[in-house]
């Protein structure tokens, strides 16, 4: 791939177009650390929705972040204060992991002279017009795919799964009280597990009884606590329903800001859930994730890295759109059997490597 001239920039101006769901924007990181990295004295900023910001806020190697106004994309005072705002900071390259209409056109706005995102097949919309550097996708992951977008830049190729590929996501003190002060109360200490029940899409929500029997059995045969989370009125009744159906082996999280689940997350064992924003932010701060899978395939948009365990039935196929609206059919066929299943292995792993690091120490 032919590499994009920067000569004699030393500080390239670059702007991230990642916008939104959390989930992606979590699986964006890597890349981000790898761009500082290689160019340790650019300026960096990044394009984004709420309430994604609340991550990516306060991240090593991030100048800027630049927060879009909800409806920004349907009015017209906003548009042009959106232009004239990032024409004033003169970037010489923006990268558009999300390849949409939407992301491509701050872009397109900054008057970059290099816009790279993908090229058709993972490109979509317009981002093909206003895109002018067009990556194909050679590896399945977001993640490893996201990571090529540094190619015309010159940044080496990565090794998928590697250490190289790496997540942060800072913590903040008002979460860590919150949430410290939660667990202290609630006597759970380090050796419970959080389950998320929420998901975006209908599509991939698992049925709630069977979260509460993962919970229950759980609680009864390894003596492991879960705490459900939740987000909104709906996800707060899904969450008590588990708790009610749980036998007292769960207890139901309180209100949360992103930054307090990442903080919860820190705190537990592992995570249960669907491939949502919670199972990213999970495994951004190191957590080992059950995750599950039914419209979405773990190869492509799971939980990255090899310490995790995906469960899936089958793969729901169709088009982007007719998954995301579709029957939740691949989940309901996901036992709960098949999730407490991985739960114990995953248990086991941990266990292995526990012990494997306490003889290490004694020896």
């Amino acid at each position: 791939m032919e590499v994009l001239s920067l000569a004699d920039n030393h500080r390239p101006r670059i702007l991230v177009t990642r916008l939104s769901h959390i989930g992606d924007c979590v699986l964006t990181i890597p890349m981000l650390l790898a761009l500082r990295r290689h160019f340790p004295q650019a300026h960096i900023a990044w394009a984004i929705e709420r309430p994604a910001d609340q991550l990516i806020e306060s991240l090593p190697g991030l100048d800027e972040l630049i927060v879009l106004r909800k409806g920004w994309l349907k009015s017209l005072s906003q548009l042009r204060h959106l232009r004239a705002r990032l024409q004033s900071q003169r970037f010489d390259v923006t990268i558009d992991p999300q390849s949409l209409t939407r992301s491509a056109l701050p872009a397109w706005l900054s008057g970059a002279r290099y816009r790279i995102g993908f090229a058709s097949g993972t490109g979509r919309e317009l981002s093909l017009v206003w895109n002018n550097v067009q990556v194909v996708a050679e590896h399945e992951h977001v993640v490893d795919r996201t990571l090529q977008l540094l190619q015309p830049l010159g940044v080496p190729a990565h090794v998928p799964n590697s250490a190289d590929v790496r997540f942060i996501i800072p913590a903040h003190d008002a979460a860590r009280l919150k949430i410290g002060e939660y667990v202290r109360d609630a006597h759970l200490g380090c050796d419970f597990a959080v389950i998320n029940p929420g998901a975006g899409w209908h599509s991939r929500r698992w049925p709630l009884k069977n979260f509460a029997v993962v919970a229950r059995r759980l609680g009864q045969e390894q003596r492991m606590p879960s705490v459900v989370t939740w987000a909104g009125e709906d996800e707060r009744r899904w969450a008590e329903q588990i708790v009610e159906q749980a036998g007292g082996h769960a207890l139901l999280a309180p209100p949360t800001t992103l930054r307090d689940l990442a903080e919860l997350m820190r705190h537990c064992r592992m995570f249960v859930g669907s491939d949502t924003g919670p199972l990213h932010i999970a495994n951004a701060v190191g957590v080992p994730c059950v995750a599950l899978h039914g419209t979405t395939r773990p190869e492509c948009s799971g939980a990255y890295g090899n310490h995790h365990i995906a469960v899936q039935s089958y793969y729901q196929q169709g088009s982007a759109r007719q998954r995301r609206r579709g029957d939740n059919e691949a989940m309901r066929a996901i036992t709960p059997e098949m999730v407490y299943s991985a739960c114990q292995q995953m248990l086991a792993r941990l266990t292995l490597e526990r012990n494997r690091g306490s003889g290490e120490q004694a020896a």
